[in-house]
């Protein structure tokens, strides 16, 4: 059986266990909350992913794999999934970048105040890492609401979760009043039994 190493409040692996339930693959991977930094990485996670981050996915009869990309992508194949269907496939992609980079920049907020000690933080920083948030924010309002609304793919999960961890850390920001569409999808999207079953303690 295959093991996935994540985080609790991990936006990134929190996309690949949506993932997971989508597909139906829930009972052929088992999950083991770590607690890593890049700080101070977990061994285990380590020995998966040379670069310390997770999500990272162990595999019986391979290396494992890392990236939640390259995770996301790996399990659509195994199932035989349409996640990434072919007719739409570089918009899913570019979908699913700007989840990412949402997440990236969310967590890199997050790690300025919890990593550094106070009188090495930088509020400049922290700013613009959440004006690269509130840009892709603007274009997935005013670019990517139609494909927001249609068949599931792994765009709009990845979008969802990244937005979701948004709630979570930054929700005192007020994107959704300055997104209401976006946020408006979000919480449909939300009541999915995927985003519910996946929701951070």
């Amino acid at each position: 059986m295959m093991k996935l190493l994540i985080g609790s409040t991990s936006p990134f692996a929190r996309k690949v266990k949506v993932v997971l339930h989508e597909l139906g693959l829930t009972g052929s991977v088992t999950q083991e909350i770590v607690t890593t930094t890049p700080i101070k990485p977990d061994p285990a996670v380590l020995s998966a992913n040379p670069l310390g981050k997770i999500p990272a996915l162990i595999r019986p009869d391979g290396p494992a794999l890392y990236d939640s990309r390259v995770i996301c992508r790996y399990l659509d194949s195994v199932a035989g999934g349409t996640l990434y269907p072919q007719a739409r496939l570089w918009d899913v992609l570019t979908l699913e970048a700007t989840g990412d980079a949402i997440m990236d920049a969310s967590v890199a907020m997050v790690y300025e105040v919890r990593m550094r000690p106070e009188d090495k933080q930088w509020d400049g920083w922290t700013e613009a890492q959440w004006a690269k948030v509130t840009s892709a924010m603007d274009a997935l309002e005013s670019r990517w609401m139609s494909h927001l609304a249609g068949p599931l793919d792994m765009g709009q999960i990845a979008v969802a979760c990244a937005l979701g961890y948004i709630d979570l850390r930054q929700g005192h920001r007020g994107w959704r009043e300055a997104h209401p569409q976006l946020a408006k999808w979000l919480d449909a999207f939300a009541s999915r039994s995927s985003m519910q079953k996946t929701r951070p303690e």
